[in-house]
């Protein structure tokens, strides 16, 4: 008789299972609760699907932080050239952007869910959409569905639920509650490529909503970058703040607040900047004087407004000082749900090496929903597939040494 692998889940984790396993003469059913497979990831390639990165393999481990030793095995045996060589293979090329990171020719990634969906078709795989997991019931999983509530056995499970953003993709985090409930160690979900609160003024609110800040660098503790990002009503948001998001939102979290240090002017030196300011401004305003000089204006110069003493502007030092070394305060992550990703979820001690739950023979983890983290920049996604690939052939390879076993 065929031996059935159930996978839940139909982002990129869940369909890379379903490639894997599907190879190996087994039946392959794909449930997910939404209408159909892969929304996120189609979300993700909104603005550019960035599928990996082209940087050297070992400084590519180095982004995924505390928990590299866990998914180093497994980005060995699915690299950033085997993601690319994996798309090609679906007929869709890629190149290098200039930051190195690698899109999809075209950059969109719907061509590139059709093409994976096809040959998931094409190798037996079924997919049902609309049926949200409930957990266990004995040893049948537990479905809602348009048609009722359905049990369904399989001989091998795997779980690619996803983490707790974007609850209307799908990605609600309701897994958490089911998981634990059979002795499985969770650690919380929290937000991931975040942006964070702010205590604004109501000026500066009112004024400076949404307005970019380009060509600054921040500066946490040991992370220091240039980059860009958005002032919002809330506080901040966008990629230079998302890369530090991890290291802030802890801080947060241990203390009650973070504080930030930005250089609003990265290509001038203090002195550089101390000598112009120096000038005699004559019958300028401060803010004519700030922007022909040092080509501070904008939401960089409402940012001065909002964190420098009034008489400091009097001051040429204190002022290139300023501008220099800015500290933000920032108060609390902005809510999980608004997180481009999330941190926390099923221990990597509660797995064995195949990622299956120890305590629950012949269920698989996978995805967002281990408790792993990364910036953007492709290693979300590479990740994701790549421990999809390896709970895929965990549980067939499982399956190969079993007997008839149950899901619980």
């Amino acid at each position: 008789m065929t031996k059935t692998i159930v996978i839940i889940g139909g982002g990129p984790a869940g369909l890379m299972a379903a490639e894997v396993a599907s190879a190996h003469g087994v039946r392959v059913d794909v449930y997910d609760s939404m209408p159909s497979l892969g929304r996120k990831f189609l979300i993700a390639g909104r603005g550019g699907l960035n599928l990996t990165h082209s940087e050297p393999f070992d400084k590519f481990l180095t982004r995924y932080g505390p928990r590299r030793d866990r998914l180093e095995p497994l980005l060995r045996r699915f690299t950033p050239d085997d993601v690319r060589a994996w798309a090609s293979e679906l007929g869709i090329p890629t190149f290098v952007g200039t930051s190195g990171r690698v899109f999809p020719v075209g950059m969109k990634a719907s061509p590139l869910l059709r093409a994976w969906l096809k040959r998931l078709d094409e190798a037996g795989v079924t997919f049902h959409p609309r049926h949200r997991w409930l957990g266990w019931d004995a040893d049948a999983l537990k479905f809602d569905t348009p048609d009722g509530i359905q049990l369904v056995h399989a001989d091998a499970t795997i779980l690619a639920l996803g983490g707790g953003s974007w609850a209307r993709l799908g990605s609600d985090g309701a897994w958490v509650r089911v998981v634990e409930s059979a002795g499985v160690k969770v650690e919380a979900l929290k937000p991931s490529n975040c942006g964070f609160d702010a205590a604004w003024s109501p000026v500066f609110k009112e004024k400076f909503d949404g307005h970019p800040l380009k060509s600054v660098a921040l500066t946490f503790g040991a992370f220091h970058q240039q980059g860009e990002f958005i002032v919002t009503k809330e506080g901040l948001e966008g990629s230079l703040i998302y890369a530090a998001s991890a290291k802030i939102r802890d801080e947060i979290y241990a203390h009650g607040k973070a504080v930030i240090e930005l250089d609003l002017a990265p290509d001038k030196s203090e002195a550089q900047l101390l000598e112009k300011l120096s000038r005699p401004r004559g019958s300028r305003t401060m803010a004519s004087h700030l922007e022909k000089t040092v080509g501070i204006k904008g939401v960089k110069a409402g940012l001065l407004r909002e964190f420098v003493a009034k008489e400091d502007f009097a001051d040429a030092g204190k002022l290139a000082a300023a501008i220099k070394h800015l500290p933000i305060p920032l108060i609390a992550p902005r809510p999980l749900d608004e997180a481009i990703s999330s941190a926390g979820g099923v221990t990597f001690d509660a797995l064995d090496d195949n990622l299956m739950i120890k305590n629950l023979p012949g269920v698989f983890c996978a995805g967002e929903m281990l408790d792993w983290e990364a910036p953007t920049g492709g290693y979300l996604i590479t990740a994701c597939m790549a421990s999809g690939r390896a709970a895929g052939e965990g549980a067939a390879d499982w399956l190969s040494r079993q007997g008839r076993n149950s899901v619980r």
